[in-house]
């Protein structure tokens, strides 16, 4: 039975293959940079937040989506275009957990001062962007050590897939549920994993 990681790159592999290249494509054909698109995708997040807090949550789950395309995409412009660089790495995985904060800084302002006020949806909401910073922090320290730190789940793909699903079907305390609880096990995961793959000393 194939594992969690198998099935995720086979899932990679098909978005890659049947919107990642056509999008690239056509968005270098209108003069896109990696830059262009990874700024675009941070300020339509910036947008989404606004309406999540206004408790507008169809709107605010389809700019995730869109401003979450850009984020997929500026990568494939970059080696289409020939512009890979150290820079562009930094700026894209930087403003990528820029992103995500404000959509979750959008869900905690509504539980904050919303018609459905919870300091449970607050929490869970710190908890969930707290969570996801470190499953991304967890990799970046692994890889510089030497090791993947690709391990466990709750990837801001499937985080970006979750949060969409619940805003857009109008539940959005049942994403800050499954991502409060979920990331901070799943940076759990993955450093354990990691530091099993470092030979010790």
């Amino acid at each position: 039975m194939p594992d969690l990681q198998t099935l995720r790159y086979a899932l990679r592999g098909s978005v890659t293959k049947w919107f990642e290249r056509p999008a690239v494509s056509l968005l270098v054909t209108l003069k896109f940079t990696p830059d262009t698109a990874t700024v675009v995708g941070v300020l339509i997040a910036g947008i989404a937040a606004f309406f999540i807090s206004e408790g507008e949550f169809l709107i605010g789950g389809i700019l995730v989506l869109v401003g979450s395309t850009f984020d997929l995409l500026d990568g494939g412009i970059a080696r289409s275009t020939g512009r890979v660089s150290k820079r562009g790495a930094l700026t894209d995985s930087v403003f990528d957990r820029v992103a995500e904060s404000v959509v979750l800084l959008g869900l905690a302002a509504y539980y904050l001062d919303g018609p459905d006020a919870s300091q449970t949806g607050v929490l869970l909401a710190i908890v969930a962007t707290s969570g996801s910073l470190m499953v991304s922090y967890v990799r970046a320290r692994a890889e510089g050590l030497g090791v993947k730190g690709t391990a466990g789940f709750l990837t801001r793909p499937e985080r970006v897939a979750i949060t969409v699903i619940c805003l857009v079907a109008g539940f959005p305390m049942a994403a800050l549920w499954i991502l409060g609880v979920g990331t901070p096990l799943s940076a759990a995961w993955r450093f354990v994993d990691a530091w099993r793959s470092i030979d010790p000393e």
